[in-house]
C-alpha cells in the first residue's frame, strides 16, 4: 500500500513538473491571440511612391494597369478564385488569427478562399524539394532581441511560392521565374501589445533591390468572442475565365464581355449554327 501511495505521489510531482516546464515555455511568446485587423491601406506602394521594378517588368505592370483601365482585370490572379498567396495575403483585406505553437506558428486568413500558412520553428532545414505552393514554404526562428528570456521576434524566411501571384490588387507582379524568396519579421509594437508589425522584404528577379514594406494589423482587446467569416470565392463570382480572357456572368446565365469592343470566346470546339 505504501509503495502504491508512493508511485502515485511520484506521478503527481511529475505531471506538476511537466504542466509547469510547459506554462514557462508558454509564457516565453508573446500573446498573439485574438482578431487582428488591418490598418490602413492594403497597398503595396503608397502615395508617391513607385515599385523597384526592372524596366522589362515595369512594362508587364503598365500593360496590366492598362488593361484595368479598359475594365480588364490585368494580372491579379485571385479574380479567378485562386488563392491571393504570398505576400498578398498578408494584406489582410480579412481578420487575421496567429496561433503560435513551439513547433509551428499558424497564420489564417480568411479571404477569397480561406487561407492559411504554416511557418515551422521546429529548427528543420529546408528541404531539397518543395512543391511550390501559393502560400509557399515558410521556416522561421523566434528571436529573444533584448535578452529578457522572452521571445520578442519572428524572423521568417518562404520560399517555393506558386506562380502566379502579385503583391497587391493593383497587379505589381513577380519574376516569371517563381524564384522570388519573401523574408519577415513579425513583432509586436514595443508601445502597444494590441499593434502587431510585419515587416516584408521581396528578393525577386523582378526588382532592382530587395524591397521592404511594413504591414500593421490591430486588436479588440474587448472583444472576447471574435467572428470569423469564410469567404469562398466560387460560391459568388460572377467573373469567368475563359483561357486568358475573363467575361461576366449576366444575372440571366449568360456571358457578357467587360471591355468595349471585346471579342467573344474562341467557340472552335462547339457547333455552329446556321444563319
Amino acid at each position: 500500500m505504501v509503495m502504491r501511495y508512493a508511485i502515485g505521489a511520484l506521478g503527481l510531482l511529475a505531471l506538476c513538473a511537466a504542466t509547469s516546464a510547459a506554462i514557462a515555455e508558454k509564457a516565453k511568446y508573446p500573446d498573439l491571440r485574438g482578431q487582428w485587423n488591418r490598418v490602413g491601406v492594403p497597398r503595396w506602394v503608397q502615395a508617391g511612391q513607385k515599385a523597384p521594378l526592372t524596366p522589362e517588368y515595369q512594362k508587364v505592370f503598365d500593360a496590366n494597369l492598362a488593361d484595368m483601365a479598359e475594365g480588364g482585370q490585368g494580372n491579379v490572379p485571385s479574380w479567378y478564385c485562386l488563392p491571393q498567396g504570398m505576400p498578398m495575403m498578408m494584406n489582410a483585406y480579412d481578420p487575421v488569427e496567429f496561433v503560435v505553437t513551439p513547433d509551428i506558428t499558424y497564420v489564417l486568413i480568411s479571404h477569397v478562399n480561406d487561407s492559411y500558412r504554416r511557418i515551422y520553428t521546429d529548427g528543420r532545414k529546408w528541404p531539397a524539394e518543395i512543391e511550390p505552393t501559393f502560400a509557399g514554404y515558410s521556416i522561421g526562428k523566434w528571436v529573444d532581441e533584448n535578452g529578457d528570456g522572452k521571445y520578442d521576434v519572428l524572423e521568417v524566411e518562404t520560399r517555393s511560392i506558386r506562380m502566379p501571384h502579385t503583391y497587391d490588387a493593383t497587379g505589381i507582379p513577380f519574376h516569371e521565374d517563381g524564384e522570388g524568396v519573401i523574408k519577415e519579421r513579425i513583432y509586436l509594437d514595443k508601445a502597444d501589445a494590441n499593434v502587431i508589425h510585419v515587416d516584408l522584404t521581396s528578393i525577386d528577379h523582378a526588382l532592382t533591390q530587395p524591397w521592404t514594406v511594413i504591414r500593421t494589423y490591430r486588436r479588440d482587446p474587448k472583444m472576447k468572442e471574435p467572428v470569423w467569416h469564410s469567404a469562398v470565392c466560387a460560391a459568388d463570382n460572377s467573373l469567368v475565365r475563359i483561357g486568358e480572357d475573363a467575361f461576366f456572368t449576366s444575372p440571366d446565365g449568360y456571358i457578357m464581355p467587360i471591355k468595349k469592343n471585346q471579342a467573344p470566346p474562341d467557340l472552335r470546339y462547339f457547333k455552329q449554327q446556321g444563319k
